[in-house]
């Protein structure tokens, strides 16, 4: 019951640090999410240096606004995730939007279509990241090493019956990624933003 209780307790106290105006809190939060919000950004937009900036922004409205995040509404992980998401999306919006501009080609629902495409992949590498080690562990060996639950079983050194439950737990997981109010999806991260 404590480890269950120790996230939300971290997620409290680093927002208090962070209203306070700690420094040393920003750089522990950059420490421990900065890879994640990187690389969501880098999914949704697909540029290293777009995705730097939103890294930059992410970090930059936590700072500015602590106040904004509502541990009472999930975990400081998903609400950095949802407002990574956020961000990047409004930014490859308004890229997009500027290409198709200028190249007088392509539709709005062509650019909603790589909107929705790109939310999508972003979700399910989240939903991936953020699943237990078993979880992620079998669905890796499924999916990368093309193991079917047997072999996952032998590999993992579990019975054939977990291995059957752990991958059928995370392609359910997994599956959500479409769903935009998806239990799997951090609050404020459904939709395209």
């Amino acid at each position: 019951m404590a480890k269950k209780d120790a996230p939300p307790r971290w997620d409290r106290k680093m927002q208090q640090r962070l209203a306070r105006g700690e420094a040393a809190a920003l750089c522990e939060l950059y420490d421990r999410f900065a890879s994640l919000v990187h690389g969501l950004a880098h999914r949704v937009l697909g540029d290293e240096r777009a995705a730097d900036r939103i890294t930059r922004d992410v970090f930059a409205h936590v700072w500015e606004h602590p106040e904004t995040y509502d541990p009472k509404q999930g975990p400081l992980r998903s609400w950095v995730a949802g407002l990574t998401h956020r961000l990047a999306v409004q930014r490859l919006r308004a890229t997009e939007t500027a290409a198709l501009t200028r190249a007088g080609e392509g539709s709005a629902e062509e650019l909603e279509r790589r909107v929705r495409h790109a939310s999508v992949a972003a979700r399910a590498d989240y939903i991936v990241q953020s699943m237990p080690t078993p979880l992620r562990a079998a669905l890796e060996l499924a999916y990368f090493q093309r193991r079917d639950y047997r072999q996952a079983a032998a590999d993992l050194s579990i019975t054939e019956d977990e291995a059957r439950r752990r991958l059928r737990l995370g392609l359910q997981l997994l599956s959500t990624a479409h769903d935009t109010g998806a239990p799997g999806a951090p609050p404020g991260y459904g939709g395209a933003a």
